[in-house]
């Protein structure tokens, strides 16, 4: 556990020594406010909750996340570091969690940060708490699923750019595999059974599901065993890299 914090520390600290970190926060802060402002209607609508505001979290998510978790491995194979942080008495599984937790924390910080929605909703309305609470819990395990996505591509190739648009394209198809588009192209072929399966992967119907209060745990677990499944296969191939 030592070990891992220090590396999470390590990580973490890395974020803020260069100006990305600030420019990614103002980048996603401004962007979230004029989709939730201008797209979502959010003061046309007459209504005190934040509905438009989490409406977007998913499709933001997908192309900002990518750009955070590139550079988790890619970088490091990119300088060569990784041949040191390999030779270390770390494992891969240390620095694995240790490299995820430091990115989910910082995109933790950057969700942390809209806190201004939540104050004005409750000074135009009365919204319910409990809903904005489950919108930002189902938000943040998002965020985890997204990175661990992202974590593991990142390991699979030395290119940032490579990473980013393999991330984004395993991430699109979690996203859509639940929207009627989707549906109606597998249900001429594929049995009820099938059809089942893809609409409970996607990550729009999962998150919305949370947003609206519904705390299921079937939602939660599903976003958790994503992340699971895929640093797992991130071990996988950093244990790999090792070996090499």
């Amino acid at each position: 556990m030592n070990v891992i914090w220090i590396l999470f520390r390590r990580e973490f600290v890395s974020y803020f020594i260069t100006p990305i970190a600030y420019v990614f926060i103002v980048f996603f802060l401004g962007l979230l406010g004029a989709m939730t402002f201008f797209l979502g209607g959010f003061f046309d609508r007459g209504q005190a909750d934040l509905a438009p505001f989490f409406a977007f979290h998913t499709w933001l998510y997908l192309l900002l996340i990518p750009a955070i978790s590139m550079r988790l491995w890619s970088e490091e194979r990119q300088t060569g570091t990784i041949e040191l942080l390999l030779t270390l008495p770390v494992s891969a599984t240390q620095a694995v969690i240790a490299k995820f937790l430091a990115a989910w924390a910082f995109a933790a910080i950057a969700v942390a940060l809209t806190f201004p929605f939540w104050i004005t909703v409750n000074y135009l309305g009365e919204p319910d708490n409990g809903i904005i609470i489950a919108g930002y819990v189902g938000s943040l395990v998002m965020v985890g699923a997204y990175l661990a996505i992202g974590s593991c591509l990142s390991s699979a190739s030395k290119n940032q750019v490579i990473a980013f648009v393999l991330a984004v394209l395993v991430s699109l198809l979690f996203t859509v595999a639940g929207t009627p588009l989707v549906l109606e192209l597998v249900s001429g072929w594929a049995p009820a059974l099938v059809i089942d399966v893809i609409a409970g992967l996607s990550f729009i119907a999962n998150f919305d599901a949370i947003s609206k209060g519904v705390l299921d745990l079937v939602n939660l677990i599903y976003f958790l065993s994503v992340m699971t499944l895929f640093l797992f296969i991130n071990i996988i191939l950093v244990n790999l890299l090792k070996a090499r």
